[in-house]
C-alpha cells in the first residue's frame, strides 16, 4: 500500500483528515502526523511516505520549505498542498519545487481522497514504468555481456579484419582505438579449502567490475567461470607500463578489501601495437594464468616473468619426490577445460627443469598424475577402471615412460579423458540443477519479482555460475527463457479466455501491460489483439 504522511498545524482539521477517511480500506497505509514542517521533517525520513499532505501557512516551517527539503532527499514523493483562498498566488510557488497538487480549504474527506487517489495512481504509474526501464537495462546487460564475450573470442581469433572488429566493439561499446595494448586475465577463488561459491567472493566480482568499469583505459569481458579478461589500452599521455602497475595494484586491492579469505590470480600478456596480434597476447597471458594451478596463488604473473626453473641435474639423493604438489594436478582437474591440457602439462614438465630426463623420475611423475586422475575420476562417480579401460594401464604400456614427450602426450590423454569424465558427470548434475530451475520458473513465472538472482539462490548457485550454465546447457540467456515461459502462457491465455490484455499481462508476470504488449510483438510477431484475432 502507498504510505501517507500528514502536516497541519490546526489539530481539528488534522484529526478529522486523520480519522474520517478509512485509510486502508481505500489502499493506503497512514504512518504519521505533524503540526509543523519542522517536526514533520524528521518523521518524514523515518517513514518514507509515497504521498505528503501539507498545510501551506504552518508555524516554524510553512509547507513550501517543507516540500523543498523532502525533494530534495527523496525526489519521488509526491507533494500536495491544502492552501486558504488568500494563499493562492503563495500556493503557485509550489510549481518550482514540484508540488503534484494543491487543494483549497475548507476540503471535505471526499475531496481529499479523490485528489489522493488521483496522485497515488500517478505514483502507482511512475513505478511500472521504473520497473519497466529497469527490467529493460537488466535484459539488455545480459544480453550485452554475453555478447562481449563472444567479440572477445573473436577478437582473439584473429580470424577477422580488424576494420570489422574496430566496428564490432563500438557497437558493444568497447572502442579499441589506442596506442597499445596488454590483455591480463584475472580470477577470484573462494579460498583456503573452500570450493564454489561464496556471497564474498561474489561482492568482490561486483567490486572488481565497478572498479574496471570507471577506468576508461580498460574494457572489461566476463568470462564466466574462468574470471575476466581486461585490454588495457593507452589512450593517452600515460604510458602503458604506468596503467598496468597501476591497474594491477587496483585489483589486488579491491579483492584483499572485499575478504581476507578470498585468493586471486592473474596473468598478463605481452604488449602490442596492433589489434592483429591479440591473439599471441592472449596466448602470452593464457600460459602466464595457468600457473593459477602450479603456483601459490594471490599474484599476477607477467609473460616472460614465469616462475625461473632449475636447471640442475636430478641427484637421486637430492630428490624429494614428496615435494610434487599434487594438489596442483586435482585443482586442475577440478577446474580446467580440456583446451588448456596442453598448456598446463607444458608448464607443468617444465617446473621440474632436467630432472624429467631421468626415467625413475618420469616414471613417478606418470605414476602420480595417473592416480591423481583416478582419484578424481572416482568422485565424479566413475568406476576405478574406467580411466585405465579408456586410456590403458601405463604398466602394460612401457613406450610411456621411453622419452618426456611420450610421456606427457600420454598424460595429455588422462587428463583430456579425465575431464571428459568430470563434463559428462557435471552435465548430469546441471541438468537436474536445471530441472529444478525450470520447474521454479514454471510455477514462479507470475511472481514480478522473480529473477535470476532468486531463481539462482534456489538451486544454491551464484548468479555469475548460474547465469553461465544455463546459457551453456540451453543455448538461451535466463531472461529468454523466463520471456519465453510467460509468452506460451499468455498465448493460452488469450486463446482460451477473454481476458483483457493488461489482465493477461498482470497474470504471467507484468505489471505494466505497454512492456508485455511490446515484449509479446517482440516475441511472436504481432500485437495480443491480432494473436487473438487469428486464434
Amino acid at each position: 500500500m502507498l504510505k501517507v504522511f500528514l502536516v497541519e498545524d490546526e489539530i481539528v482539521i488534522r484529526e478529522g483528515i486523520k480519522n474520517n477517511i478509512d485509510w486502508e480500506r481505500e489502499g493506503f497505509l497512514f504512518v504519521g502526523e505533524a503540526g509543523d514542517g519542522e517536526l514533520a521533517y524528521p518523521l518524514i525520513q523515518k517513514t518514507r511516505p509515497d504521498i505528503l499532505i501539507t498545510d501551506i501557512r504552518m508555524p516554524f516551517m510553512d509547507g513550501l520549505e517543507l516540500c523543498r527539503l523532502v525533494r530534495q532527499e527523496m525526489p519521488d514523493v509526491k507533494c500536495m498542498l491544502l492552501s486558504g483562498y488568500d494563499e493562492f498566488e503563495y500556493a503557485k510557488e509550489g510549481i518550482n519545487i514540484g508540488i503534484t497538487d494543491y487543494l483549497v480549504k475548507p476540503v471535505s474527506g471526499a475531496q481529499l481522497l479523490a485528489a489522493v487517489k488521483k496522485v497515488g495512481k500517478l505514483v502507482e504509474e511512475e513505478r511500472q514504468q521504473k520497473e519497466f526501464l529497469e527490467t529493460f537495462e537488466r535484459e539488455r546487460r545480459e544480453n550485452v555481456e554475453l555478447e562481449k564475450q563472444k567479440f572477445f573470442r573473436r577478437l582473439v581469433s584473429g580470424k577477422k579484419p580488424v576494420s570489422a572488429l574496430l566496428k564490432e566493439g563500438r557497437e558493444l561499446g568497447m572502442d579499441l582505438a589506442a596506442k597499445r595494448y596488454r590483455i591480463v586475465l584475472f580470477q577470484i577463488f573462494a579460498g583456503g579449502e573452500a570450493e564454489g561459491y561464496s556471497e564474498e567472493q561474489n561482492a568482490a566480482a561486483g567490486a572488481v567490475e565497478e572498479m574496471a568499469g570507471e577506468l576508461p583505459e580498460v574494457l572489461t569481458v566476463e568470462l564466466g567461470l574462468e574470471g575476466w579478461a581486461f585490454i588495457l589500452k593507452e589512450i593517452g599521455e600515460k604510458p602503458l607500463e604506468q596503467i598496468l602497475s597501476g591497474f594491477l595494484e587496483k585489483l589486488r586491492s579491491t579483492v584483499e578489501q572485499a575478504g581476507p579469505e578470498l585468493e586471486y590470480f592473474g596473468g598478463v600478456g605481452k604488449e602490442t601495437e596492433r589489434i592483429s596480434e591479440f591473439g599471441r597476447c592472449y596466448e602470452e597471458a593464457s600460459r602466464a594464468f595457468a600457473y593459477r594451478y602450479l603456483r601459490k596463488r594471490n599474484r599476477i604473473i607477467l609473460s616472460g616473468e614465469e616462475p625461473v626453473v632449475s636447471d640442475e641435474e636430478l641427484e637421486l639423493g637430492s630428490l624429494h619426490v614428496g615435494g610434487l604438489d599434487r594438489r596442483a594436478i586435482e585443482q586442475f582437474l577440478k577446474t580446467g577445460t580440456r583446451g588448456q591440457v596442453e598448456g598446463f602439462l607444458n608448464e607443468y614438465f617444465q617446473s621440474f627443469g632436467k630432472n624429467i630426463q631421468s626415467l625413475l623420475f618420469r616414471q613417478y611423475v606418470t605414476m602420480d598424475v595417473y592416480f591423481t586422475a583416478v582419484a578424481m575420476t572416482e568422485q565424479f562417480g566413475c568406476g576405478s577402471g574406467e580411466l585405465a579401460g579408456r586410456c590403458g594401464d601405463f604398466r602394460d604400456i612401457s613406450a610411456v615412460f621411453a622419452t618426456a614427450d611420450q610421456a606427457r602426450a600420454y598424460l595429455k590423454k588422462v587428463l583430456e579423458t579425465a575431464l571428459e569424465l568430470r563434463e559428462t558427470a557435471s552435465q548430469k548434475t546441471y541438468l537436474s540443477l536445471l530441472q529444478e530451475a525450470k520447474a521454479y520458473i514454471e510455477k514462479n513465472y507470475d511472481n514480478e519479482g522473480i529473477s535470476l538472482n532468486s531463481v539462482a539462490a534456489s538451486v544454491n548457485l551464484s548468479p555469475n555460475h548460474f547465469s553461465t550454465i544455463f546459457s551453456q546447457e540451453t543455448g538461451q540467456t535466463f531472461i529468454e527463457f523466463l520471456t519465453s515461459v510467460r509468452m506460451e502462457k499468455a498465448k493460452e491465455l488469450l486463446r482460451s479466455t477473454s481476458m483483457k490484455t493488461a489482465e493477461v499481462a498482470f497474470a504471467v508476470g507484468y505489471k505494466d501491460p505497454h512492456y508485455f504488449s511490446y515484449l509479446f510483438k517482440k516475441t511472436q510477431e504481432c500485437t495480443p489483439r491480432e494473436f487473438r484475432s487469428k486464434a
